[in-house]
């Protein structure tokens, strides 16, 4: 059974945290911005009076640093102080209910890599999940009693955890893992922090899976990986680490499924980027590209995906999800757009060349959905009962 020792983050952590990026992101960023704009402005004003206005400018400037001082201060103080109250382990657990473990998972996936170095209490480990708690992997036996020779494991994308695979239940009456599990499988959900690189994740998922298999209640002969968006990637990455293992657990990979995976990278990631180079140009802007500047290196590393240096396994099945909002992905808008997050020519890992990643791979567009309309959705239903029978 999964275990329920009372540890992790405490909402005082977050609290803590939330006082940090108030001093940080939005004081700091409206002073700057203040100040920027008031000195643009402190110029034409000194030009069009001969220089009059330059007391009234210094006192602005006086009071307005001070202000904003003494806010900072504040919000500074309070982090430290929750800090210490959160040291002494009281107050209720972040991973106790739903909402709180939605938080952590965001905000994992959006600064998770400064979390490991900052506040490691709140950087997700990855791990097998049940019940909303971390299965260690001595008590397999007790979280799988029935469990199968055929492992599915499903991982999920950027600042998502392993509930959002229940999400659109209603649509089908059951989800992806259900239906596995009912045609012999046995479903292994995890949650990862998705603000780490691409690469750290995969050997984290690597070595993570070969423990897996080794202390499966029984000898597994087959692994389906089932990555939506970034966590396609991942998968991708742990495929690809070298191991010493005599026999690794690669060697049982014998489907890969992506759902809307930008194996060549998302349009979203390379705007933000260029958006916070662009706005960094101009003072009367530039905090607002600090802020761009915060995302994670599991953001950064969606700009390019993953490119031929990590192979698919040879002798696995790969199976290609791509949506759009558009019936057709031939649709100027299905084209351009995709899913919103993701376009079908990356989802599929085909450059404009026409050279893919993934020689041999099957593709399946679904249509008329977007980047998370393809969890539980019923064409990759039917499809997954011809890919994992």
């Amino acid at each position: 059974m999964a275990s329920t020792t009372a540890s992790g983050p405490t909402y005082l952590d977050a609290f803590s945290l939330l006082s940090q990026v108030a001093d940080e992101l939005v004081v700091r960023s409206v002073r700057d911005t203040h100040v920027a704009w008031a000195e643009r402005v402190g110029a034409l004003t000194r030009r069009a009076t001969g220089g009059a206005s330059v007391v009234p400018d210094r006192l602005h400037r006086g009071i307005a640093g001070a202000v904003y001082a003494g806010v900072s201060a504040g919000l500074r103080a309070a982090s430290v102080g929750l800090d210490r109250a959160a040291a002494t382990g009281v107050g209720p657990r972040l991973e106790d209910g739903p909402r709180g473990r939605f938080v952590s998972s965001a905000v994992n996936g959006l600064i998770g890599d400064r979390l490991l170095r900052e506040r490691p209490q709140m950087a997700i480990p990855m791990a097998v999940r049940s019940g909303g708690r971390d299965v260690p992997l001595d008590e397999l036996g007790g979280a799988f009693p029935d469990a199968t020779p055929k492992v599915v494991v499903f991982l999920h994308g950027l600042c998502e955890n392993e509930s959002y695979w229940n999400r659109w239940r209603e649509r089908t009456g059951t989800t992806y893992g259900e239906a596995l599990a009912a045609r012999g499988w046995t479903p292994v959900f995890l949650r990862a922090n998705t603000g780490l690189g691409l690469r750290e994740n995969g050997v984290a998922l690597s070595a993570l899976m070969q423990r897996l298999v080794d202390a499966w209640p029984v000898e597994v002969d087959r692994i389906a990986l089932v990555g939506h968006s970034l966590g396609g990637l991942v998968v991708r990455a742990a495929g690809a680490v070298a191991t010493e293992e005599e026999r690794p657990w690669t060697d049982r990979v014998a489907e890969v499924i992506t759902l809307g995976t930008p194996h060549l990278g998302a349009p979203i990631a390379w705007g933000i980027g260029h958006g916070s180079r662009g706005l960094g140009m101009v003072p009367e802007t530039a905090a607002f590209g600090r802020i761009l500047d915060w995302r994670s290196v599991g953001v950064h590393d969606l700009v390019a995906g993953l490119a031929e240096d990590v192979p698919p396994l040879p002798h696995a099945g790969y199976r290609l999800v791509a949506a759009t909002l558009t019936r057709s992905q031939r649709h100027p808008v299905g084209h351009v757009v995709g899913d919103l997050l993701v376009r079908p020519r990356s989802a599929y890992g085909r450059d404009r060349s026409g050279r893919t990643l993934f020689p041999g791979g099957e593709v399946l567009h679904v249509g008329r959905t977007d980047h998370f309309g393809l969890l539980n959705h019923p064409e990759v239903h039917r499809a997954m009962e011809r890919w994992l029978p």
